[in-house]
């Protein structure tokens, strides 16, 4: 039997050999590269012919989200799956709409991230089943398919600003635009993406590498 060849990324490497021991203890799959970072990750895509690439969104030197774009484009044999802590609307609308096939969180059971990774290889999409109840939402819909929410460059613009810890007022300010017009795009901005508080905002960019990483 054709066994999964499998790309690990993650930059713990303690998670990474957890991980590895799981894997290679199924007869249907093994792990044939390890990466440290998202740019680690690009680069052994290109030369282990792996079927599926499983990628920690939260990595240094470039992130899972950067990584997943630049896979889909350059590599689309090779299925990205995500696995991170984070289960927030906007984390897996946009992995989803850079061309993951999956996405599992780090706190599930293993059986989770198994079930990911056989689906992806055989062209599927899996969702982490904490996930599942929100699976009709437009937010986790696959790549390609209509209805997936965009914000405008200006909401982009003040959620950037806001993320780095400018008030409202010291948004219009700099936009030249009234407080009612800052608080009316950041509504909508937030909405559109799923976001419910500051803390959702912040971690929105750094996914979309507007701040540092920690």
């Amino acid at each position: 039997m054709k066994k999964i060849r499998v790309l690990l990324a993650e930059d713990h490497e303690t998670v990474r050999q957890g991980l590895k021991l799981l894997i290679d203890a199924q007869t249907d799959m093994q792990v044939v590269g390890e990466a440290r970072d998202g740019r680690e990750a690009v680069n052994a895509v290109a030369t282990v012919a792996a079927d599926v690439a499983v990628l920690d969104i939260s990595m240094p030197e470039m992130n899972g989200l950067a990584a997943t774009r630049v896979i889909a484009e350059s590599a689309p044999q090779t299925a990205v799956v995500a696995l991170t802590r984070y289960g927030d609307e906007a984390y897996v609308q946009q992995m989803l709409g850079a061309g993951a096939r999956g996405y599992v969180l780090k706190q599930s059971a293993s059986g989770e991230l198994l079930a990911a990774i056989r689906a992806a290889a055989s062209g599927k999409q899996y969702l982490d089943t904490a996930l599942a109840g929100r699976a009709g939402s437009p937010l986790f819909r696959p790549r390609g398919q209509a209805g997936l929410p965009r914000i405008t460059d200006r909401e982009a613009e003040v959620l950037r600003m806001m993320a780095a810890g400018h008030s409202n007022k010291e948004i219009a300010i700099t936009l030249d635009v009234s407080v009612k017009t800052v608080e009316v795009h950041k509504s909508n901005a937030m909405r559109k993406l799923g976001l419910h508080s500051r803390i959702d905002v912040v971690r929105y960019a750094l996914l979309q590498g507007w701040l540092r990483d920690p």
